[in-house]
């Protein structure tokens, strides 16, 4: 019996981390940029009673096992990376990727974090930056004279200046992209930084080599599915409620054992 509760106690343990996951993700439904989560499981160990391939006492081979399982764990939070709807802002700064990639940013002590969130804000120097102040990389610097910001599919930023005709090439925007997305490591505040499962980056221009364009003047919205994640949600405490009525049922069954007379 007290095998029976500790297998369902890890089926509630691995249901309420499932919940934790759907929680956060709900929680982001409005956050530019942000990937859901999926929480998988795995099987634990087995205790095997019977092998199969074995020899039974009549002299045949056992088809099958009789084996007895220790309940399911967590191992791993996969991020879905597609891509969210796109929704107008108009503001100058504001940057989408439609496809594959994300912006580069440099943090304070030089590492280069990514991501996919576009609301960029300028410095007082001028320079393009996160709303946390951490650079766009390779950099971008905006005239304190300019007076329109332009920004191409292929991340050439533009800026007319006034007195000038013509308008003025500021710099080139660049994305990022991973063999692996899922394998980056989430720092908050909608960056990511690489891991050894991620892969390295291969940067490149808006457009070419399998990375999307850049659209101004919009943002990528979250692309969490509120509709499913409730769905995820009662599907998970349905399990979480069935995992402890097998705890309940091994107590009761425990206590009629224990009051047995002869």
């Amino acid at each position: 019996m007290i095998k029976a509760m500790r297998t369902a106690a890890s089926g509630m343990a691995a249901q309420q981390m499932n919940v934790d996951t759907i929680a956060n993700n709900l929680a982001n439904v409005n956050t530019t940029g942000f990937k859901r989560s999926k929480l998988e499981f795995q099987d634990m160990l087995y205790k095997h009673i019977r092998q199969a391939g074995s020899s039974a006492m009549t002299g045949t081979v056992v088809p099958t096992s009789l084996e007895v399982g220790y309940g399911t764990r967590p191992v791993s939070s996969v991020r879905q990376f597609q891509v969210g709807d796109l929704s107008e802002t108009g503001n100058p700064l504001d940057l989408a990727i439609e496809g594959n990639g994300f912006f580069q940013v440099t943090l304070p002590d030089g590492t280069v974090a990514y991501t996919r969130d576009g609301s960029f804000k300028l410095s007082q120097d001028g320079q393009l930056s996160t709303s946390d102040g951490f650079l766009v990389t390779p950099e971008i610097t905006i005239p304190a004279d300019a007076e329109m910001i332009s920004i191409g599919f292929d991340g050439k930023v533009y800026a007319k200046i006034v007195g000038q005709v013509d308008p003025q090439e500021l710099g080139q925007l660049e994305l990022a992209k991973f063999i692996n997305p899922a394998g980056l490591e989430a720092m908050g505040h909608n960056l990511f930084t690489q891991s050894g499962a991620s892969g390295d980056p291969i940067a490149g221009v808006p457009g070419e080599d399998g990375l999307g364009r850049v659209s101004q003047g919009y943002l990528e919205l979250s692309n969490v599915d509120v509709v499913q994640e409730m769905v995820n949600m009662i599907v998970a405490q349905r399990a979480y409620e069935v995992n402890s009525k097998a705890i309940q049922t091994s107590d009761e069954m425990s206590g009629m054992a224990t009051n047995l007379k002869r």
